[in-house]
């Protein structure tokens, strides 16, 4: 998301600084114009001369994969809740009026009420969602107490060309799609009945950067999805739909597949935000193998 976002950022003219550790991120998919700099979020001095003459931070920086969160939640707090206090405090230092908080809709657990809206009471399952929701309080606490504009958004299962693939706990539609394409094996955690909110990364971008300059959005939750939820076995039928593939799939109901369901109400996005979705699942399946393919032709 955070490639996409700088290269949209640039194209309409901006002038765009990122910060990036590139433990997961890849410093080819930016264009020339957005100005990287390697380092941590942690990085007090270093943010201190990135911030100068910033209008608006977006802060995508964290650690996300969520098995490993329950691995790890020590490295996931010092650098999701950690560098977020962090950063806030070298915007105050800097005089930075305005932060766009990227959390998750992984805060909501379990819900009842679905589609979910921002009002629903967070029930976080991992870490990983403690530590978005614990940023989150932050990002809003210290930006109303140091006279910072906070928005914070949560967005759902964001997907699209150049995601991360870990070696483990690799995101769903990425594994699906390389699983498909070289007839390997999906394992589904759970029966595969349950639902989640798939969205498309230029969709996604599309909400950043609106929230950006939109007003009366201060001190605002806003969620961020497609506003509907598929299954893994109907996504998997898409997977093999677009991809041509025959790969094994394999259940494993032993496994915690989840929350049950989990689908975005994005209400509040398209009345503060002007937000609509406009890339279908199966359209940004194809998208991102597309994509993909013609990315691994380059780099051969």
């Amino acid at each position: 998301m955070g490639s996409a976002l700088a290269n949209r950022l640039a194209r309409e003219g901006h002038a765009v600084r990122g910060l990036d550790d590139l433990s997961a991120g890849n410093p080819e998919a930016l264009t020339p114009d957005v100005h990287l700099t390697r380092g941590d979020v942690n990085d007090r001095p270093k943010l201190w001369t990135l911030l100068q003459d910033v209008d608006c931070v977006y802060h995508l920086a964290a650690r996300v994969l969520v098995p490993e969160s329950v691995l790890y939640p020590r490295e996931y707090n010092n650098v999701n809740v950690g560098g977020t206090v962090t950063l806030m405090e070298a915007m105050r230092d800097v005089g930075v009026k305005r932060v766009v908080f990227i959390s998750s809709g992984a805060v909501y657990g379990n819900q009842s009420a679905q589609p979910v809206n921002e009002a629903a009471l967070p029930n976080p399952r991992s870490p990983y969602a403690v530590s978005k929701l614990a940023a989150e309080y932050y990002v809003r606490t210290i930006g109303r107490l140091w006279g910072i504009e906070a928005v914070i958004l949560r967005v759902f299962n964001a997907y699209g060309p150049g995601q991360h693939l870990p070696p483990v706990h690799a995101p769903v539609i990425p594994n699906f799609l390389r699983q498909a394409q070289q007839n390997g094996t999906i394992v589904v955690h759970g029966d595969g009945n349950q639902t989640r909110d798939y969205v498309y990364v230029d969709d996604v971008v599309s909400a950043m950067v609106a929230a950006a300059t939109a007003e009366k959005v201060n001190q605002t939750v806003i969620n961020v999805g497609s506003g509907t939820d598929t299954s893994v076995r109907d996504l998997i039928r898409l997977v093999l739909k677009v991809s041509g593939g025959s790969p094994e799939v394999v259940y494993n109901p032993r496994n915690d597949g989840g929350p049950s369901r989990l689908c975005a109400d994005i209400t509040l996005a398209q009345e503060l935000l002007g937000y609509e979705p406009k890339v279908p699942l199966e359209t940004g399946l194809r998208l991102t193998l597309e994509q993909s393919e013609a990315l691994n032709q380059r780099a051969v």
